[in-house]
């Protein structure tokens, strides 16, 4: 995705911080993306964490890099959303979709529904208040552990176990309100 961070540090002689990178990288990316909604602005933020991450790297543990990552992309993420609602009052933004390659493993039809399927989900979790938005993303879409979660979001456990439960029901409901439309 981003590569452009390895592209201007000579990697070979930072193979701690390259294994960090790449094992980090896309989930970064996908939280980001998943907040942003704007794969330019994910790049962006993405780009930002990691040079943060470069500066930090002696200050942190192997274990708590992924809390850590999640929160300060949240951080940037928070900062750019408050950035476009103020350029909002000026000028309207309409965020883009979201864009799959195909996989060659597909027929075209199963990849139409696939991506239909994956644009109402996207959807119906834009639709769900956050901080529950938030906690389902980063379990469902990143595949964090609780505690991850917690880290990340600086937030109780049990909080999140709870925001998680609350925002499955919640993305269930919109769901089932974007797919089985009652008759008027």
């Amino acid at each position: 995705m981003v590569r452009s961070i390895q592209g201007s540090i000579a990697m070979n002689t930072f193979p701690a911080f390259e294994r960090q990178v790449s094992a980090h990288e896309d989930q970064v990316y996908r939280f980001a993306r998943s907040m942003l909604n704007d794969d330019a602005t994910a790049q962006d933020v993405t780009q930002e964490v990691l040079v943060t991450l470069w500066e930090h790297q002696d200050e942190l543990d192997e274990e708590g890099v992924i809390a850590w990552l999640m929160r300060v992309t949240r951080n940037a993420c928070i900062d750019r959303l408050r950035a476009r609602q103020r350029r909002r009052k000026t000028v309207r933004h309409d965020p883009d979709g979201v864009d799959r390659a195909p996989s060659p493993d597909r027929t075209p039809d199963r990849h139409a529904e696939a991506a239909d399927l994956h644009d109402h989900v996207l959807d119906a979790l834009d639709r769900v208040d956050d901080p529950y938005r938030r906690v389902v993303a980063l379990r469902e879409l990143q595949g964090l552990k609780y505690k991850e979660i917690a880290e990340a979001l600086d937030m109780p456990l049990n909080t999140v176990k709870v925001y998680l439960h609350r925002g499955h029901k919640k993305l269930r409901a919109e769901l089932d309100r974007a797919l089985d439309p009652v008759p008027a």
